[in-house]
């Protein structure tokens, strides 16, 4: 059985930073061909796409996060990372991991960040 279990978040002030992490189990993350992402909760109760390792090890990042946010992993402990730098208050959210494999995407229940200003 495949668990995504997400940690890192908590309350920080505008201009901090928090390492989000997501320990994968039931799924080697060096073993298969699996797109990654970071994905964060919108005021609707939706999903945003945050960042995402490709299938090819590129990377990628929604606008609003470019050149504070970077995502990574870490083979050795099967984790997924998002660093978060020069948080903003409008970064407070919900943020979740995902793993797409070829058969299915998997969920993680997400940490709360949030930031005040």
């Amino acid at each position: 059985q495949v668990q995504l279990v997400e940690s890192g978040g908590g309350s920080v002030q505008a201009g901090g930073s928090l390492r989000l992490s997501c320990v994968a189990s039931g799924i080697d993350l060096d073993m298969g061909n699996y797109l990654m992402e970071w994905y964060r909760r919108t005021p609707r109760a939706e999903r945003d796409w945050v960042a995402n390792i490709e299938r090819d090890g590129s990377l990628n990042y929604v606008d609003s996060v470019k050149g504070r946010f970077t995502i990574s992993r870490d083979n050795a402990k099967n984790t997924l990372h998002l660093q978060m730098n020069s948080l903003k208050p409008e970064d407070s959210t919900i943020y979740y991991c995902s793993i797409v494999t070829e058969q299915t995407r998997y969920w993680g229940r997400g940490t709360q960040v949030t930031v005040s200003s």
